[in-house]
C-alpha cells in the first residue's frame, strides 16, 4: 500500500476500549490522548436522535438514551454480513459502526499531531480473511489510508522488544529469545509464541478465539446477581434493556475492582427493589472457571505446536485488560512455570506496537519520518517480521473415496510461515467440462459447511472437447498480512485461463464508497 503525504499511526481496534499511538520523535512509542485526555477510548457508539454520532459516551450519558440506540462489542460482529444497525432509515454495517470509532479516534489525535494520512490497524490473530478485509474496509470509510494490516500478538512483541532497547539495534548481537504473547482482551482472545532476535521476528504458532473475552466474565457476573435478584424478588432485571444495561456496568466495575480487593458489593435496583450481593474473588473465579480453562486449553496447545515445554520460555508477556485478573497470571505461572512480565502496559502495548510497525514501513517506503533521527529510522529499517496464517485455506473437491459428497482439501496449512505461495494440480470431473468451479475455504475440519467460504473461483472459457481428468493448476497464497489470494489456469490448452472470484462476504469498492460519503455526513463527538 502507497504511503501517502501525513502523519502515520498505530491504531488498536478493540472490542471494548481502541487506542491510537504514534513513534515521538524520541522514537518512543507514545499512545496519544483522546478529547478527554485519556489513552483509551471505549469502543462504544451512541447513535443520537439529532443525527449526531457520540463515541465512547459516558455511562451516565448512555443512561439517559434508548439502549437500541447504543452499539457495543461491534469488533465481534466484523465480517458478519447478517448483521447491521438501522438508523434513520439506513442500514448500518460493522464496518461502517466501526468506522466512526476510528473516525473520533482520528479526529481527536489530529489535534494533538496534525493531519492523519496512513495508520496500521490491528486484528487478533484469529481473524480471517473476511473479519480482516471488513476491518480494512472500515479504515477506508473513515477516511484512513490503511497501509497494512497486523496481527495484535506480533504488534504486542514489537512494542515489548523496542520497550527492552533490543528491536533494530544490530550491535547487540542476535540472540534468540522466544516468548509467549497472552491476549485477553474485552472481547477476543489470542495466545501466540514468537521467536525473536533484533532483527527478525518469527510466528512459531497461534491459536486464539474471537468470541471470547472480558465480555463473557462481565456476562457471568450478571447472570449471578440477575438469578440471586430472581430467587429473592420473582423479578428479572434482565427483561429491562434499562435494567440491563446499568447491571451491566455495575458487575462490570465489580469485575474490575475484584482484581484488586478479596469481595465488592454488587447492587441491583430493579422495579423499586433492591438487592445488594458481597461478591468474593473465590466466587468470580469459580463461576468463570471454564473461561479460564479455555484459555489454558489454547495456552498448552499453542506451546505443543511451538515445540515449547514448562520453563523454556524466555518470557510470558501479558496484553488485553482482561489479563489484570490476578487468576490469569496464576494459570500462566503453572503452565509455563515463569512469571508473566508486565513490562509494557496491556490496554497499550498493541498501538504501539502497531505504531512501530508503521513506522518500520514508512521508514522503507519512504526514507523515513522527517522527524526521527536517522539512528531511529536505521533501527526501523534492520528490522523483518515472519508472521503464520491462523487458519488452514483449503479447496471444496469430491471426495475421491465417496464421489457422492464433497471434502475440505487443505493446501496450506495452519501455521505456515507466510507469505506462503502453494500450486497444485486437480483434475476436471466430466467430459467436454465448460468451467470450474472452486470454493475457497478457512478451516480445518473436512466438512466444507464446518468451514467458512471466502469466495468462489470460476476458471471459464475450458477448450471444447476437454477430457475428462484434464489438469487444472490451482495457486493458493497468504500474503505478509493474512489476506487470501488465489488463481488458477487450464494446462491442456496451455494458457491462463479466465478467473472470476465473487467474494462471498464483506462490502465491495462500491459499497465502501457509498459509506465513505454517509460518513462525512455525521458529526462524531
Amino acid at each position: 500500500m502507497e504511503i501517502k503525504e501525513g502523519q502515520t499511526v498505530g491504531i488498536d481496534l478493540g472490542t471494548t476500549y481502541s487506542a491510537l499511538a504514534q513513534l515521538d520523535p524520541e522514537g518512543n512509542p507514545t499512545s496519544i490522548k483522546n478529547a478527554d485526555g485519556k489513552t483509551i477510548t471505549p469502543s462504544v457508539v451512541l447513535l443520537g436522535d439529532d443525527g449526531k454520532v457520540i463515541v465512547g459516551p459516558t455511562f451516565e450519558r448512555m443512561s439517559l438514551e434508548d439502549p437500541s440506540h447504543i452499539v457495543e462489542a461491534i469488533k465481534r460482529q466484523m465480517g458478519n454480513k447478517d448483521f447491521f444497525v438501522v438508523y434513520q432509515n439506513k442500514k448500518l454495517t460493522p464496518e461502517f459502526i466501526s468506522a466512526l470509532i476510528l473516525k473520533k479516534l482520528k479526529q481527536d489525535a489530529e489535534a494533538t499531531i496534525g493531519p492523519i494520512t496512513n495508520a496500521v490497524l490491528t486484528v487478533p490473530y484469529y481473524f480471517n480473511d473476511v473479519r480482516r478485509k471488513a476491518t480494512q474496509d472500515a479504515g477506508r470509510i473513515a477516511g484512513i489510508n490503511v497501509i497494512d494490516i497486523i496481527n495484535e500478538p506480533t504488534a504486542a512483541t514489537l512494542a515489548y522488544a523496542w520497550q527492552r532497547g533490543e528491536l533494530g539495534r544490530q550491535d547487540i548481537g542476535n540472540k534468540e529469545r522466544t516468548i509467549l504473547v497472552y491476549d485477553l482482551g474485552g472481547g477476543t482472545f489470542d495466545v501466540t509464541v514468537v521467536r525473536y532476535t533484533p532483527t527478525s521476528f518469527r510466528v512459531l504458532a497461534t491459536d486464539g478465539d474471537v468470541m471470547l473475552g472480558g465480555l463473557d466474565w462481565s456476562r457471568r457476573v450478571v447472570d449471578h446477581i440477575a438469578e440471586q435478584f430472581h430467587r429473592k424478588f420473582n423479578e428479572d432485571p434482565r427483561e429491562n434493556p434499562e435494567s440491563m444495561m446499568t447491571l451491566t456496568q455495575e458487575c462490570e466495575d465489580a469485575k474490575r475492582d475484584l482484581s484488586n480487593k478479596a469481595q465488592v458489593p454488587v447492587n441491583c435496583y430493579y422495579k423499586g427493589k433492591n438487592l445488594t450481593v458481597a461478591l468474593t474473588r473465590g466466587d468470580f473465579e469459580k463461576m468463570t472457571s471454564d473461561l479460564m480453562q479455555r484459555t489454558r486449553d489454547t495456552t498448552e496447545l499453542v506451546m505443543q505446536q511451538a515445540g515449547m515445554k514448562k520453563g523454556e520460555l524466555d518470557e510470558v508477556v501479558l496484553v488485553g485488560g482482561s489479563t489484570h485478573m490476578p487468576v490469569v497470571e496464576a494459570m500462566l505461572k503453572d503452565v509455563t512455570g515463569r512469571e508473566p512480565s508486565r513490562d509494557v502496559i496491556p490496554e497499550e502495548a498493541v498501538a504501539q506496537g502497531a505504531c512501530i510497525h508503521a513506522a518500520i514501513l514508512e521508514a522503507r517506503a519512504t526514507g523515513g519520518d522527517t522527524r526521527l533521527g536517522r539512528a531511529i529510522i536505521n533501527r526501523l529499517r534492520a528490522v523483518n517480521t515472519t508472521d503464520v496464517n491462523s487458519h488452514s485455506l483449503g479447496v471444496k473437491i469430491t471426495d475421491p473415496n465417496d464421489r457422492s459428497r464433497k471434502i475440505n482439501h487443505i493446501m496450506v496449512p495452519k501455521n505456515t510461515a507466510v507469505p506462503h505461495k502453494v500450486t497444485q494440480r486437480f483434475a476436471t470431473n466430466s467430459q467436454n467440462q465448460q468451467r470450474v468451479h472452486i470454493c475457497v475455504l478457512e478451516g480445518e475440519a473436512s466438512d466444507p459447511d464446518a468451514c467458512t467460504t471466502i469466495g468462489d473461483f470460476r476458471v471459464v472459457n475450458l477448450p471444447p472437447n476437454l477430457p475428462a481428468g484434464s489438469p487444472v493448476e490451482v495457486t493458493y497464497e497468504y500474503d505478509k498480512n493474512g489476506r487470501i489470494g488465489a488463481h488458477a489456469r487450464e494446462l491442456t490448452g496451455n494458457a491462463e485461463a479466465q478467473i472470476e472470484i465473487d467474494r462471498a462476504q464483506g462490502l465491495d469498492t462500491e459499497g465502501v464508497s457509498v459509506f465513505e460519503q454517509l460518513a462525512s455526513q455525521y458529526e462524531v463527538e
